[in-house]
């Protein structure tokens, strides 16, 4: 015959089971936050040896693009003149341009993912212009224009369509001052990137090229710039 279980011996296993379903639960909840604890202290190790890292390579991207600055800033001297101990000098602007255009790649390419080094491969896209190199200038001013340092990209931009209006590509050069004297910033501001394009509109559309002038003497009264664009008035065809 079974055994018979009074209400009190039911009621008593149900809170026997109750309490242990909750001391299982108790257990596994501490797992849950021991575990995230965990999560959380290796995402901090990791952070900070992230931090560390970028910030030594930082240093490093810095330092090499500052042995790139002081070979494109150094002197030119005359042929007669003996170099002076301790100062970088150069014979002709050639070897300097071909030997800083070579320290801002291998900065460029090493650091890349920098703000040095990202500043590095601007410099040797100015080199390399200046060297006659006008395809791998642009190769390397390309890879800049899509960078979220803002007034970067829009030097690299600028230095396009500079190139572009210096070997005859002039829509292509209207096209890039447009886009930039709509969304003028510190480094490449408006009054620069209109003078620019009313210049490279004189022959192909002197009435607009005019408006322009007229335009920058209006925003920018007063200036070096506004005299610029009087100048500019003054030269342009008469009809």
């Amino acid at each position: 015959m079974a055994q018979h279980i009074s209400r009190k011996e039911l009621k008593q296993d149900k809170i026997r089971e109750s309490l242990e379903h909750g001391a299982e639960a108790v257990a596994s909840h501490s797992r849950l936050i021991s575990g995230l604890l965990v999560a959380a202290a290796i995402a901090v190790a990791i952070g900070g040896g992230w931090r560390i890292y970028s910030e030594r390579r930082n240093v490093k991207a810095a330092a090499a693009f500052d042995e790139g600055m002081k070979v494109y800033n150094a002197r030119i001297r005359a042929l007669n003149e003996p170099a002076v101990p301790g100062e970088l000098t150069y014979l002709d602007e050639n070897t300097k341009l071909q030997e800083a255009a070579a320290k801002f790649g291998e900065a460029a390419e090493k650091y890349s993912g920098t703000d040095p080094g990202k500043m590095a491969r601007y410099y040797a896209a100015l080199c390399l212009e200046d060297l006659g190199k006008t395809n791998q200038a642009l190769e390397n001013l390309k890879k800049l224009q899509g960078t979220s340092d803002r007034e970067l990209a829009a030097l690299a931009k600028y230095q396009t369509a500079v190139i572009y209006a210096r070997t005859g590509k002039t829509d292509e050069a209207v096209k890039i001052y447009r886009e930039l004297a709509e969304k003028p910033t510190l480094f490449v501001p408006r009054s620069l990137v209109l003078l620019d394009l009313a210049g490279q509109l004189r022959k192909t559309n002197p009435t607009e090229a005019a408006n322009i002038y007229q335009q920058i003497k209006k925003e920018f009264p007063d200036s070096a710039i506004s005299e610029e664009a009087d100048r500019g008035l003054e030269s342009l065809p008469k009809t």
